[in-house]
C-alpha cells in the first residue's frame, strides 16, 4: 500500500461509514431532554459518553502533538465526573470540540510531511507511532459510537434502520 492510500485509509477510518455508524449520525437530532438521562444500570449519562469520546480523542491528539504530554490517569480522567451535568450549549461544545480535533487528525496524517510510522516522540521505548494512535481512536471512537446508538434505541430516542 503507497502513502496516500494509507493516508486516505486512516482518514476514512475516522470521518466515513465503514462497517459502523459515524459519529455525526448517532448525535443528530439529538433530544436535548435526555443529554443528562441515564439509562438503568448504567454509571454514565449520553452526555457523559460523549464527553469521554471527546476527552479520550484530544488526549490521542496532544499524545500525538505535544512536546510535553502528560499521561492521564485512567478512568478518573478520562471521563467526567459521574455527578456532572450539562446544558444543551455544554452538549454542543462537546460536539464541536470532538469534530475540531478529529479535523486536527485527518490534518496530521493527511499532511505529506508526516511519517506515519516514525515513533512518537512521547511514546519512549514503546515506539508509538501515529498509524499506532489512529488505529486506537478509530476503533475507540467507533465502539463508544455504537453503543451511544444502542443507548439511544433502548430510550426509545430513535429507530435504527
Amino acid at each position: 500500500m503507497d502513502t496516500a492510500e494509507l493516508r486516505q485509509q486512516l482518514t476514512n477510518m475516522l470521518i466515513e461509514r465503514q462497517a459502523h455508524m459515524i459519529f455525526e449520525d448517532a448525535v443528530a437530532a439529538f433530544p436535548e431532554s435526555h443529554i443528562n438521562t441515564r439509562l438503568p444500570n448504567c454509571p454514565y449519562t449520553f452526555w457523559h459518553l460523549l464527553e469521554h469520546l471527546r476527552i479520550c480523542q484530544r488526549d490521542i491528539l496532544e499524545y500525538i502533538q505535544s512536546d510535553h504530554y502528560t499521561w492521564l490517569r485512567f478512568p478518573d480522567d478520562l471521563w467526567p465526573d459521574p455527578a456532572a451535568t450539562t446544558d444543551p450549549a455544554g452538549w454542543n461544545r462537546t460536539v464541536e470540540q470532538f469534530l475540531a480535533d478529529r479535523q486536527q487528525l485527518v490534518n496530521i496524517i493527511n499532511d505529506p510531511d508526516v511519517d506515519l510510522f516514525a515513533p512518537l516522540p512521547n511514546s519512549g521505548e514503546y515506539r508509538h507511532s501515529i498509524v499506532r494512535e489512529i488505529n486506537i481512536i478509530a476503533t475507540h471512537n467507533s465502539y463508544h459510537i455504537g453503543e451511544l446508538a444502542i443507548m439511544r434505541a433502548v430510550m426509545g430516542l430513535w429507530t435504527l434502520v
